[in-house]
């Protein structure tokens, strides 16, 4: 998928709660990954294919109205922030995919 989208000159958006989560999964004591926090960082702002997508006022009030049905707050920004951008989301979380809030892209 990055080489399409690079081939494409698309840009791939990252909610900044995708970077929470990465560094919580990549803290050393519980690294569930084999990539270094900060590489994986230092490859997200030094590649402009990445636009990394902060909360704003109108994504915080598309969270109030998902959190109650994904339950997680982080999940409800993550998806937030594909339903107001209009993109479709990237993921394995089943509880994002069977909502169909969202499109995704398993």
């Amino acid at each position: 998928m990055l080489d399409q989208a690079s081939a494409f000159h698309e840009t791939l958006g990252v909610s900044d709660m995708t970077l929470l989560e990465i560094a919580l999964l990549l803290q050393p004591e519980k690294r569930r990954l084999n990539v270094r926090l900060e590489d994986l960082l230092s490859e997200l702002d030094s590649r402009p294919i990445f636009q990394i997508l902060p909360i704003t006022s109108e994504i915080a009030a598309e969270i109030a109205w998902l959190v109650h049905a994904l339950r997680d707050p982080l999940d409800a920004v993550i998806v937030a922030t594909a339903r107001v951008h209009g993109l479709r989301l990237l993921t394995s979380d089943r509880r994002i995919i069977d909502s169909g809030l969202v499109p995704v892209i398993e």
